[in-house]
């Protein structure tokens, strides 16, 4: 078959460059069927692409913002030598802006029987899953002038991760956590902490913490050193309507939650507490129970990757009801949502007694920095209009979260890049006055 082609692409060469030489219309003629004769050669000298076989290989999860690989291998069954192009196609999201043309084609030249692997280089732009769509393969004839086409399902998931940027302040809140341990020479007392060892008075100490029967029993005046109780529960409980949809700078404010959910799991999994997740709209999105402190970030980050905020008024009554499933008994409840006046006035406030009752709870909430600026810039009559909003949008703000405060409640107010670090201090704080 290959040798009838290749006698046949011979001929019809021949017929173009007789039809070439004969003059008028009868030339014309002559070159118009050469030239389809040689096309259709080309044609059937071109390797088949629905007999090509793929596997997929690579990375399954990736960090948002980093990159990622996946390995792609053609096998070619067939005899004859492929020249193709090939379309590794996946979602726009899955590459930066400008690079999905060069990222996703590839030119193959592979002989009969042999393969070959290609590489698409991946750089996901938003969080979630993302899935390959198809492999499209054209294969072309030893002339380039026609060529077969085809596709295939060649199935791969990676999955974009939450970028977890505030892992950086880790370092620091760790620092503070093994002062608060007794681990260095800073130690703290607290009500409801442990007894941890006895030490030399030195000035400044608390009177409080003298044991005068160990006193008694030594030449010098003895303290005790106290460490924060350690096995706390801890919920973190994240609201997923579409309050939490609105964006702060590039963003949602989901996901700014989530880097804080992260920091705040890290800390406390390294302080010997039990940290659980809880995703709540109208219904339960993700739930993480029971995890051992080593296995917990990873369950968390993969719960969160595709968590997407719900347009929907949520549910408050019931996700009370949720978090009290999720904690038998008294537990710290961070819970991640927006301080805009209908939600807290209307949902939440009626359900906080119940939560306050016999827990500690704290209202993490992401502020928008632009309102700071609106405020702030006032050299224009439009800046004027601008900043009169914002310090409206402020007092109201302000106004919700006295009220949460009035009822017990700790308010985490900050900006995407603040919220992860106030909130870690926030839990440090309760830690040492021994309020968990």
């Amino acid at each position: 078959m290959a040798l009838t082609g290749r006698t046949a692409l011979v001929s019809a060469l021949g017929a173009l460059f007789v039809g070439l030489l004969l003059p008028s219309w009868t030339g014309i003629l002559t070159f118009q069927l050469a030239l389809l004769l040689a096309i259709l050669c080309d044609l059937a000298l071109a390797a088949p692409v629905r007999k090509l076989q793929f596997t997929r290989t690579g990375d399954t999860s990736v960090r948002l913002g980093q990159a990622a690989q996946t390995h792609l291998t053609i096998s070619n069954p067939d005899r004859r030598l492929l020249r193709a192009q090939l379309r590794d196609a996946w979602p726009p999201s899955s590459f930066r802006p400008g690079t999905e043309a060069p990222a996703s084609r590839h030119r193959l030249r592979i002989p009969g029987a042999e393969r070959r692997r290609v590489t698409t280089a991946l750089h996901p732009t938003r969080r979630g899953d993302h899935h390959a769509v198809r492999v499209t393969v054209r294969s072309y004839g030893p002339l380039g002038l026609a060529a077969r086409q085809g596709s295939h399902h060649v199935p791969w998931t990676i999955r974009a991760l939450p970028p977890f940027t505030s892992r950086k302040h880790l370092p620091g809140k760790l620092a503070r956590l093994r002062e608060l341990d007794g681990r260095t020479s800073i130690l703290t007392r607290g009500e409801g902490t442990e007894f941890d060892s006895l030490r030399d008075y030195t000035p400044g100490d608390d009177t409080r913490s003298i044991d005068w029967r160990a006193t008694a029993r030594r030449q010098t005046v003895a303290v005790r050193t106290w460490r924060p109780e350690r096995d706390r529960r801890i919920l973190l409980a994240l609201e997923t309507g579409r309050t939490s949809a609105g964006r702060v700078g590039d963003t949602p404010r989901l996901d700014a939650s989530m880097d804080a959910a992260l920091l705040l799991a890290a800390l406390a999994s390294r302080a010997g507490d039990r940290v659980d997740l809880l995703a709540y709209d109208r219904r339960v999105r993700a739930s993480v129970q029971g995890r051992a402190a080593g296995d917990l970030l990873p369950a968390l980050t993969e719960a969160l990757a595709p968590l997407e905020p719900e347009l929907v008024e949520a549910d408050a009554r019931g996700l009370a009801a949720a978090i009290h499933r999720s904690t038998p008994r008294r537990s710290l409840i961070v819970l991640f949502t927006g301080l805009d006046t209908a939600p807290v006035e209307e949902g939440l406030l009626p359900v906080l007694p119940g939560l306050t009752q016999r827990n500690e709870v704290i209202v993490a909430a992401v502020a928008d920095p632009r309102i700071e600026e609106m405020a702030a810039s006032r050299h224009t009559p439009q800046a004027v209009y601008a900043a009169a909003a914002a310090e409206q949008a402020r007092a109201a703000r302000r106004r919700s979260a006295d009220r949460l405060r009035s009822h017990g409640v700790t308010v985490i107010d900050s900006t995407p890049a603040r919220l992860a670090p106030d909130l870690a201090d926030a839990y440090l704080s309760l830690k040492a006055a021994g309020r968990l």
